[in-house]
């Protein structure tokens, strides 16, 4: 009987012996990549929802619909970036708003007043279309975490800004100044703020963080004297001005004409 147990519990450890070799012969197996697959996986508006991930972020989302898509003002008519040669309605709107609460920040501030402001055309990013003004207006058209900012720049670079928009043929947003492109292709009679351009005087110039750093080529802006961060985003700049007024004014006065 002894004998027996002896010989049962050898075999058992035999066999727990013999199922180790085994499973370490399998993880030390050595296995060559041979072929590697995949496919797209769209996410759209139709793909399959899990109900318990839906029922979790329908309240943040109603929230958040609810805010976006709260009325703030009306626009009599549509605003786009696309009529127009050199200058459009949304651009002048904008390049105005920002010269405008931009001028409120930086006065306070540092005492001084913003002379204009220039951005860029591509930076417009949808239309403002004739109806209600929502929050989700502004979101579309500066979906960008963009702030403005205000350059100190000599008389030099107001004229490299103006040689700028001259070879770029575009309508980007130009508010505070105008001139007359002259047949020679340079610019003449410029004003600012409704006096002539002193190429000697320091002006004060609004624009978004990534022109100011160079994009888009503008690299006069990085010739600046003194840069101030009003830490400001254009969109909140934006919703912000929605909310002041009831009716978007339509800006149409010329500010830049040719001979």
């Amino acid at each position: 009987m002894v004998k027996l147990k002896k010989y049962n519990r050898f075999l058992k450890l035999f066999v727990i012996f013999l199922t180790l070799i085994s499973i370490f012969s399998c993880c030390t197996k050595n296995y060559n990549l041979t072929k590697i697959e995949g496919k797209q996986l769209p996410v759209a508006e139709n793909s399959a929802q899990t109900p318990e991930i839906e029922k979790f972020i329908k309240p943040y989302r109603d929230h958040i619909n609810k805010d976006l898509d709260s009325v703030l003002a009306y626009c009599p008519e549509t605003l786009d970036k696309s009529t127009g040669k050199w200058q459009t309605t949304i651009g002048n709107l904008l390049a105005d708003v920002c010269l405008e609460r931009g001028n409120k920040v930086f006065k306070t501030r540092e005492n001084k007043n913003v002379d204009l402001c220039f951005l860029n055309h591509g930076g417009i990013r949808a239309i403002l279309p004739k109806g209600n003004v929502t929050t989700r207006s502004a979101f579309e058209i500066m979906p960008f975490e963009n702030n403005l900012v205000v350059l100190a720049l000599k008389g030099d670079q107001i004229l490299e800004i103006t040689s700028y928009i001259i070879r770029e043929k575009k309508p980007h947003p130009l508010s505070g100044m105008t001139f007359t492109i002259a047949k020679d292709n340079t610019a003449k009679n410029i004003m600012i703020q409704g006096k002539p351009l002193d190429v000697n005087k320091t002006y004060y110039v609004a624009t978004n963080d990534y022109l100011a750093n160079g994009g888009d080529n503008m690299s006069f802006f990085a010739k600046n004297i003194q840069k101030y961060d009003l830490n400001y985003k254009l969109r909140n700049l934006l919703i912000d001005y929605f909310k002041e007024v009831d009716t978007i004014p339509i800006p149409r006065d010329i500010r830049i004409t040719e001979e």
